[in-house]
């Protein structure tokens, strides 16, 4: 008897696989069917960040007030006036101050905070909490609870100087060149400790015990515990928040603005500040706006080493 092979495969269909998968034929509706899916996300990119920013550097490249219909081109005209402009070379310089002791601070002060609240406590949760909140309040509550601290006549600071003896000390805070621009970095540093302390508690729950028990064993100290496995173990953490830290750094706006508005005179300038100043104030928004340009090139340049780092890990 001569067994009868059926082919039960519906017509129409293609081949069957090894795994059994019908292969189905690539036709060019299906090869744009994933673009069809990127459109939306594409089209809102597009048209709130790509045109945004092309128009932006346009008007760099104009000589407008931000309120006339008539733009006049000048090249790079704006761009050669900042090298010229005193008051940037100020505001720069603060934006490099800030950049070093905001992103120091925050990382050590945070680095610790997690090291110490990584143990297994009854209260390591609500201390967690009470130092990340500082970083979820709108920075501009935050500019008005420190710029009432730093009062010269009610103020808190001076009142308890004033209280325990050290009446010397008192000052007036945000109204002096020498010590304006450091008064409005503590509460930055204060709002930026959060951050760290997450991402660093985080990694350090990552960190497989034994390590430590090891090292315990051969008779290794917790400070040599700490800079032998917790602070290698970290490295990939330590370059996130560097480059997050260094970029948030170039963007600094609101808690400058809203404690001292750039005063007392330039001292507490930043490029966000007196890129505000010039488009709003000033109504040169064609310089203004070339000085918008080069923070977010500076901003770009910072992020692209993390990028890559991110690109490459995946």
């Amino acid at each position: 008897m001569i067994a009868q092979t059926i082919d039960r495969t519906p017509r129409g269909a293609g081949p069957v696989g090894a795994s059994g998968a019908t292969a189905r034929p690539s036709t060019p509706r299906l090869r744009l069917l994933p673009f069809a899916f990127a459109a939306p996300a594409l089209l809102l990119y597009l048209g709130f960040l790509v045109w945004p920013a092309l128009q932006a550097l346009w008007i760099s490249l104009t000589d407008w007030d931000g309120l006339s219909d008539q733009q006049s081109f000048i090249g790079l005209g704006n761009y050669a006036a900042m090298l010229e402009d005193p008051v940037v070379g100020i505001a720069a310089w603060n934006n490099v101050l800030w950049a070093l002791v905001t992103i120091a601070l925050p990382m050590t002060l945070g680095l610790l905070l997690a090291v110490v609240l990584n143990r297994k406590s009854r209260t390591s949760p609500v201390l967690r909490t009470i130092f990340y909140a500082p970083a979820v309040l709108p920075l501009v509550s935050i500019a008005s609870i420190w710029a009432w601290l730093y009062d010269p006549s009610d103020g808190a600071i001076n009142t308890i100087l004033g209280a325990v003896g050290l009446s010397g000390l008192e000052q007036a805070w945000l109204g002096q060149d020498s010590t304006a621009l450091w008064s409005v970095m503590i509460p930055a540093v204060w709002v930026r400790t959060g951050f760290p302390m997450l991402l660093y508690l985080a990694a350090l729950q990552s960190i497989p015990d034994e390590l430590y028990e090891a090292a315990s064993m051969d008779g290794a100290t917790r400070w040599q515990q700490f800079w032998r496995i917790t602070v290698p173990s970290l490295k990939d953490t330590h370059y996130i928040v560097l480059a997050l830290s260094l970029i948030e750094s170039f963007k600094v706006f609101d808690l400058v603005y809203a404690m001292t508005y750039g005063g007392p005179g330039y001292s507490t300038q930043v490029m966000g500040t007196w890129m505000y100043a010039n488009v709003f104030q000033y109504f040169e928004a064609g310089y203004g706006t070339a000085i918008a340009v080069v923070i977010t090139l500076v901003a770009i340049a910072a992020g692209i080493p993390y990028v890559r780092s991110q690109v490459k890990s995946s």
